[in-house]
């Protein structure tokens, strides 16, 4: 069985429509509005509710974060990388490409970015990095749910692939002499993000036709990684929405 919790994971599961859910746990002794939502939802989607005490729902999601809502679910069910690519959200193409992510919490938190910033979706590698777990799903506020996530078994041949589809590959990485907001992203292209600690490998970079830094102006030599997609993500949103208001 597969869980899901916390209230807005839930709730944008619910809305998805990505899932077969099997039934939704709501803690008995908790009556507000933000729960009493996620009931009505289950409802018009005809999921069943069962009110549970407290202690059976700490069992279910393994901890005691879950907010009073635990859904069981069908599995996350991953695209194919042309999903992603076809998934086209604007005039131009963004790909989040993830080059090994390992904290759930990062991850979390970097879905919730590409989906409020227009990404049309991630890419991630199949071994040696975090996958949309519940942890993922709650950090990620159940954007995770709406975004095509892609997972493949090789991040530089996966790169190759998009470079065959017209997409520049811009690597996000500390190494980089460009400062990422002096590179024109008014262009089908996929961000590439490295893992905690290592940053993006030798061989995945070499694949990128640019190599772009976030100037650090303290004593520290880099941000977290969802932070720093954070910065460039929006700085693509800031580029992309001045060149659509120069063209009307």
């Amino acid at each position: 069985m597969n869980y899901i919790y916390g209230i807005n994971a839930v709730a944008e599961a619910l809305k998805a429509r990505g899932r077969s859910f099997e039934w939704v746990g709501v803690l008995k002794e908790r009556h507000d509005l933000r729960l009493q939502r996620v009931v009505e939802e289950c409802r018009r989607n005809g999921v069943a509710v069962r009110f549970l005490p407290r202690p059976e729902l700490d069992r279910m999601a393994g901890n005691n974060a879950h907010q009073g809502v635990v859904a069981i679910t069908s599995g996350k069910q991953y695209n194919h990388l042309d999903d992603v690519v076809a998934a086209k959200r604007g005039q131009y193409s963004l790909v989040v490409v993830l080059d090994g992510i390992e904290d759930p919490h990062n991850l979390g938190a970097i879905l919730r970015t590409a989906d409020a910033s227009g990404a049309d979706g991630v890419v991630i590698p199949e071994r040696r990095a975090a996958g949309v777990t519940a942890t993922v799903i709650k950090a990620s506020a159940g954007a995770s749910e709406h975004l095509p996530i892609a997972k493949v078994t090789n991040i530089a041949r996966t790169l190759e692939e998009l470079k065959e589809k017209n997409l520049w590959i811009v690597g996000l990485d500390e190494r980089g002499t460009q400062s990422y907001d002096a590179l024109d992203y008014n262009m089908d292209c996929a961000i590439v993000l490295g893992s905690e600690g290592k940053g993006v490998h030798d061989l995945v970079a070499k694949k990128c036709d640019f190599l772009v830094s976030i100037p650090m102006l303290g004593k520290v030599p880099s941000l977290n990684v969802s932070v720093a997609a954070g910065v460039v993500l929006y700085e693509i949103v800031r580029q992309r929405r001045i060149k659509a208001a120069d063209t009307k």
